[in-house]
């Protein structure tokens, strides 16, 4: 019996090295160049997961800015440097249009909602998300007044704090949070409220868990993982978590759905359902929903509240730039409410913003893509399916594209004249087809929130500005500025 096992532990092993190391078909260019694999394990051992982008960069070094990385038996091509992402998701963006392998994800959604579909749900899930976003009023008066609204909300929280020294990543991931609440609930929470707590602590423990090293090694064996205990079943646990809060809200909406007057995304979403019930191939079903709000969620949260979170710290060393935006603030607007038209006039500050997403760079490998076909790119070979990562902290950092990249120097996007000049190399958002949907929402955000609050605050801390270190916390796949404490001084 034992001689058995081991003979079929060996036919196994043998099975797996022989599909491994099968040849390509002859005449076929190759993938592009990288680490060695071992079977199974990929390139565990040369990425390691609390060091991905190190690895990333030193396979770019030796390689070139297109490489091939293996996670477990799946190839991945990273592409690297603005003129190659550009060319790959700009002058190609077709065929790198797909959506690639996000296994967390698909464990809890199955491939419905926005971000981790393809295809015609793709299409459909994303156009209608714009559309309704837009109706909205992305961009237009009612969006922005909610959240004009929650910046006073937010000002009047700085304020409790009477000079005290305060972490802020709570209270701005309360306000940006309860801007998506808004638009997808039709409501906004009291800071204290004890499901909107746990909203914000689920949404929190997937993105720490998604950048963690064991949200790497899951990632790299998410079909064993799925089914034994260990530390990643937390993380799944705050994915599933936030599932059933949707749902829930999802059902209090079918209950109380007035189809002449929808209040919010799901009404929206709901309705549409209504008009498709007859429809066999409908997209626009109770999984699609969820999905999409739970993306929305995602895509609307941790991102402009960690932004915001890394501004002030940037804000906290650099005071003199600090200045200057209270200056033009005193200048364009005084003491009225600021508003979305102000951006236009205050050129200095949206450089700040700009040079904010870029520096602090807070999704470095961007979301993994796939090719929607076979494509020769570059003179390698890239089979239909296979995952391609534009890895945007290279873009962002493209030293070829701004000077000085590790700097943080507002100036790079403003002309001689002073007025904001506009760089195809800032791609915070991604770029091409599978650029944020959310991206005039976030911008608008970012915008009001911090004209309003040094509009009535001035930042401060008792920690030396040599002391304050800019340098990200998390340097895996996600960036987190350091832990810090700052106070607000009132503004007369």
């Amino acid at each position: 019996m034992l001689l058995a096992t081991a003979l079929l532990i060996l036919l196994l092993i043998c099975l797996v090295c022989t599909v491994w190391l099968k040849e390509k078909p002859k005449g076929q260019p190759p993938l592009p160049p990288g680490p060695r694999p071992l079977p199974v394990l990929g390139n565990i051992l040369q990425v390691k997961p609390q060091e991905l982008l190190i690895s990333l960069h030193k396979f770019w070094e030796k390689y070139g800015p297109i490489f091939t990385v293996y996670f477990g038996s799946r190839p991945a091509v990273m592409i690297c440097g603005y003129d190659m992402v550009k060319e790959a998701l700009i002058d190609h963006k077709d065929v790198f249009s797909g959506r690639g392998r996000m296994p967390l994800a698909e464990y809890v959604l199955k491939g419905y909602g926005i971000t981790g579909s393809n295809g015609e749900r793709w299409r459909q899930m994303r156009r209608f998300a714009l559309t309704t976003l837009r109706n909205f009023g992305m961009g237009k008066r009612s969006i922005e007044e909610r959240i004009q609204e929650e910046a006073q909300f937010l000002v009047e929280e700085f304020g409790k704090t009477k000079g005290k020294m305060f972490d802020p990543t709570f209270l701005f991931g309360c306000a940006v949070s309860n801007i998506i609440c808004s638009i997808v609930f039709g409501k906004r929470f009291s800071y204290n409220d004890e499901r909107f707590l746990s909203l914000l602590n689920n949404i929190t423990g997937v993105l720490r868990f998604m950048i963690s090293g064991w949200g790497m090694i899951f990632y790299y064996f998410h079909g064993i993982l799925n089914h034994i205990p260990g530390p990643h079943q937390k993380g799944l646990q705050h994915f599933m978590d936030l599932k059933a809060f949707v749902l829930e809200r999802v059902e209090e909406s079918m209950k109380t759905l007035n189809t002449d007057s929808p209040q919010n995304f799901i009404d929206c979403f709901l309705i549409k359902m209504q008009q498709e019930e007859h429809n066999p191939d409908t997209e626009f079903h109770k999984e699609n929903l969820v999905g999409s709000t739970m993306n929305l969620f995602f895509a609307g949260t941790e991102t402009v509240s960690t932004t915001l979170r890394y501004g002030f710290l940037i804000l906290l060393k650099h005071q003199e730039i600090q200045a200057k935006i209270q200056h033009e603030i005193d200048n364009i607007i005084g003491h009225h409410r600021p508003s979305a038209d102000d951006r236009i006039k205050m050129p200095y500050t949206e450089a700040v913003i700009h040079e904010i997403q870029r520096f602090s760079d807070i999704v470095p490998t961007g979301l993994p893509h796939s090719t929607t076909e076979d494509v020769l790119f570059r003179g390698y070979f890239i089979p239909k399916g296979t995952d391609v990562f534009p890895v945007l902290t290279s873009v962002l950092k493209d030293s070829e594209q701004f000077l000085n990249p590790k700097m943080f120097s507002p100036d790079r996007f403003l002309d001689e004249m002073g007025a904001v000049k506009k760089h195809a190399a800032l791609m915070p958002f991604s770029a091409g087809k599978r650029t944020c949907p959310g991206e005039g929402l976030a911008r608008m955000e970012l915008f009001l929130f911090l004209t309003t609050l040094l509009q009535k605050f001035t930042l401060t801390t008792v920690v030396s500005r040599d002391e304050l270190d800019l340098s990200p916390a998390f340097s895996s796949a996600g960036h987190l500025p350091r832990y810090y404490e700052m106070s607000v001084i009132p503004r007369h």
